[in-house]
């Protein structure tokens, strides 16, 4: 890495303080949005909102608050009447202050009702539209103030950095000219509804290890060519709020970092909103508050009684109490929220998310591979049809942790199969593999027990100690569900269950973590030998009484599963076989592979039968040792309520997979920008470097000349495609003179009705010493034609995209001299290619 990071100043990291600069808008254009947004029925981007300290009105509410008063909206505290949220600040109801609730919302609104599970950001993101983007935060901001609720924690704008981050199905992209556009248009839909969109986490936080304390080092240039376009995008769309990071930047704890804080974010971007913490990542008060962190969530550890004990003992000005007060009832003022009377909440509208919810799984899915013609399903290989795997009868809606979300309904893909098969197919199941367990028989226990369905009043206890012999050394899985508190389960003297601090702890998995009837899962598996072993189970019923299960499978039992669904496979034209990972906020991936024995799943399966196709229900990328075994792959991520439907839609060929993969996809695990360099992931010793600079994603594969399994941009369609004509111009949008203007033809040249995502690629320019990308994305656009049909497309590159970050001026340089474009279906797909010579202004 040509930058060299040093610890002298965090401000020369991340440049002095200026102008807002300009944000690329989604079709290449540069879009100089200021701050504010309208928030009801906005169709573009907004005048500016006032600045906090231009309304007398504010003025009279600071005069009459109290510091008690003050530090109370400072900081978050128990809801009197929870809905559920994830967070709670009190207002002032002497002087009309409503409180504020604030809810998880990165795919849907989370809280103790149901809500539209939404499918996962990164697949609404595979999905290269802007727009669409843009209606999917209006779902999220309607239902969001129809639930009760003032501001939403989402989007999340870090970037797909690492392929074993626990949380890459809740962000957009490793790309981040793409993560800017979609977090912008998000958080202009939920704001367009008058709900207060907080963009997360600024900055850095790109893994779930060690996130708390890691220490991550980011030259200048890296920082403002990576990560932080995102925020830098949702700051000009009007982000309402930030949301700071746990880890530390630099050296510095991110939520107590004056360089990030108030000299970038509010000096050079111009953000007038308020800065939150992330749930107990406020480690000071002085220091914290003085950096510019407005508010600690979701309690007053640092901004509650020591605040008011630091401004009283003059360690903390009054006046910075009062601004960070100001800068959040500004922006509750902006969205009405300080209105004689507020404006009334909307009615949720149920049938509404959906159909959102199946546009946005359908236009996302990623048609992986498909050969011998295995999809769509058609004539007889739609008549005689197996699905396979626990996914196919159990829906994978949405992944753990503070994206989850509960919904009124959600099909299994099975049942949607069949309905659209028709009464004329056969469509068969096996299980494959078994997640949930198989009641452990009465009979095996010495004295027998059920312990399959056993209820515990409240204020009981129920407790059972029996033995069971094994004839044979076996594996086990033992499998507890339950409510309430979980039971202590104990194995020859060992608890199985222990119950731990932690964040890994707290949130359960998306699939893994609920049974089917919503019961919590744990299970762990040990290797038994032959012989008795001792059982103990404990339950408490608590003060709302207790149900739980005990449940288990075997060796011997997942064996059975697979010869059954091997069986099921022979005996059908066609199979799709649903594969999962389950991942969620608190932990990483330990394996870019399929979990458990869906490996060998797989290939018995297509082994019996070529013309299987494989649905993932993955976070992120995956590695595919049986790959070339299988008829077809189609990458469904984490598809929300109605991917069973939308998968159908695909599957059958009703709607052309038209997503385009936002992360390349590995060939091997140790051939990744982080891959073989622990000091890039997951850091050593608390310390972990970007030292792949502005090589993030794609851009590292390129430069490394390393050939992965699937490009960035990848997705096939079930037509065919020409690209044609590429002409270049010097001259952008509105007649910028510092601009390319790129023309080129897309003709399809199949017999289908097709979606296509042109991609435009920039090359580097000679004319700077920086360090520069082999190639990045600087365009893109949806299409949809009819057989034949033909559209030529134009896309203007501006001069951000044509700029790098210098570090010694901090500030953008444009890139003149001349540059190579390139444009084609993928980044490894660039059939058309042409120079320009870009002028020096």
């Amino acid at each position: 890495m040509s930058e060299a990071v040093s610890r002298r100043s965090a401000m020369r990291l991340l440049g002095a303080a200026g102008v807002v600069g300009a944000v690329v808008g989604a079709a290449g254009c540069v879009a100089t949005v200021p701050p504010g947004a309208r928030v009801r029925g906005a169709t573009a981007a907004a005048a500016p909102a006032p600045a906090p300290g231009s309304s007398a009105r504010l003025d009279a509410l600071l005069e009459r608050l109290t510091l008690d008063e003050k530090t109370a909206l400072l900081h978050g505290a128990p809801a009197p009447a929870p809905l559920g949220q994830a967070g709670y600040v009190p207002g002032v109801p002497r002087l009309g202050i409503p409180p504020l609730r604030l809810a998880d919302g990165p795919a849907g609104v989370r809280v103790a009702r149901p809500a539209t599970a939404l499918p996962a950001p990164v697949l609404l993101a595979s999905a290269f539209d802007p727009a669409l983007a843009r209606e999917y935060g209006r779902t999220i901001g309607r239902e969001g103030r129809a639930l009760g609720q003032d501001v939403l924690l989402s989007p999340m704008a870090n970037l797909i950095r690492t392929p074993y981050a626990g949380r890459n199905f809740e962000t957009f992209a490793e790309d981040p000219r793409l993560t800017a556009d979609l977090v912008a248009e998000v958080v202009r839909g939920i704001q367009d509804e008058g709900l207060i969109a907080t963009v997360k986490h600024f900055a850095l936080n790109n893994q779930e290890q060690g996130r708390d304390t890691v220490d991550v080092v980011a030259a200048e240039q890296t920082l403002h060519e990576t990560e932080l376009r995102g925020f830098e995008a949702a700051v000009a769309a009007g982000a309402g709020a930030v949301m700071g990071a746990y880890n530390k930047v630099n050296g510095v704890y991110a939520c107590e970092s004056k360089p990030l804080l108030d000299e970038l974010l509010r000096g050079r971007w111009g953000f007038d909103g308020w800065v939150m913490s992330d749930w107990d990542a406020t480690h000071s008060t002085v220091a914290a508050i003085g950096a510019g962190l407005d508010m600690e969530m979701p309690g007053g550890t640092h901004f509650g009684g020591p605040l008011r004990d630091a401004v009283r003992g003059g360690t903390v000005p009054q006046a910075s109490v009062d601004l960070a007060v100001r800068r959040i009832l500004a922006t509750m003022d902006r969205f009405g929220l300080l209105a004689a009377r507020p404006a009334a909440r909307p009615a949720r509208d149920p049938a509404a998310g959906a159909r959102i919810a199946r546009r946005v799984a359908t236009a996302g899915a990623v048609l992986l591979r498909n050969e011998h013609a295995t999809l769509p399903l058609t004539g007889a290989a739609a008549r005689s049809i197996a699905v396979i795997g626990p996914t196919g009868q159990t829906p994978f809606v949405s992944g753990g942790g503070s994206a989850h979300v509960v919904p009124d309904a959600a099909p299994a893909p099975l049942t949607a199969i069949r309905a659209r098969a028709g009464s004329g197919s056969t469509v068969r199941y096996a299980l494959g593999e078994d997640l949930y367990g198989r009641p452990l028989p009465a009979q095996l226990l010495t004295p027998p027990a059920d312990l399959d369905d056993r209820g515990v009043d409240p204020g009981r206890t129920w407790s059972h100690e029996a033995v069971f012999t094994l004839a044979a050394d076996d594996e086990w899985t033992l499998l507890v569900h339950y409510t309430g508190q979980r039971p202590g389960v104990r194995l020859d003297g060992t608890e199985l269950f222990p119950v731990r601090e932690g964040v890994a702890e707290h949130f359960a998995g998306g699939l893994l973590g609920c049974a089917p009837d919503g019961l919590t899962v744990r299970r762990r598996t040990l290797a038994l030998k032959a012989g008795a072993h001792r059982l103990a189970v404990t339950a408490e019923g608590g003060p709302k009484g207790q149900r739980f299960r005990l449940r288990h499978t075997t060796k011997a039992g997942r064996a059975a599963d697979l010869a059954e669904a091997v069986r099921t496979a022979r005996s059908a034209r066609s199979v799709v076989l649903f594969a999962y990972e389950d991942a969620t906020e608190g932990s990483d991936r330990t394996s870019l592979g399929l979990p458990g024995g869906q490996a060998a799943l797989i290939e018995a399966v297509a082994a019996a039968n070529p013309r299987t196709t494989v649905v993932l229900n993955t976070s992120s990328s995956t590695t595919m040792p049986w790959l070339s075994r299988t008829g077809a792959v189609l990458q469904m991520y984490y598809p929300g309520q109605e991917g069973a439907g939308a998968t159908a839609d695909i599957l059958f060929g009703d709607v052309d997979p038209g997503g385009r993969l936002t992360q390349t996809f590995p060939a091997d695990e140790r051939a990744t920008p982080v891959g073989g360099d622990a000091l890039r992931y997951p850091g050593v010793g608390g310390r972990q470097e970007y030292t792949e600079g502005v090589h993030v994603g794609h851009r590292w594969y390129d430069a490394q000349h390393v050939t992965p399994l699937f490009p960035f941009g990848h997705g096939l369609s079930y037509t065919t495609w020409e690209y044609e004509k590429l002409t270049v111009r010097p001259g952008g949008a509105h007649g910028r003179r510092a601009g390319l203007r790129v023309e080129f033809t897309v003709r399809n040249t199949g017999r289908r009705k097709g979606t296509e995502v042109a991609q435009v690629y920039l090359g580097p320019s000679p004319d700077l010493t920086l360090d520069q990308p082999v190639r990045a994305l600087a365009g893109y656009r949806r299409l949809t034609l009819a057989p034949g049909e033909a559209q030529r497309v134009t896309l203007d590159i501006d001069s951000r995209a044509l700029s790098s970050w210098d570090p010694e001026q901090h500030a953008w340089v444009l890139g003149s001299g001349r540059r190579e474009v390139f444009a084609g279906r993928s980044s490894r797909e660039l059939p058309l290619r042409a120079k320009a010579v870009v002028a020096s202004r």
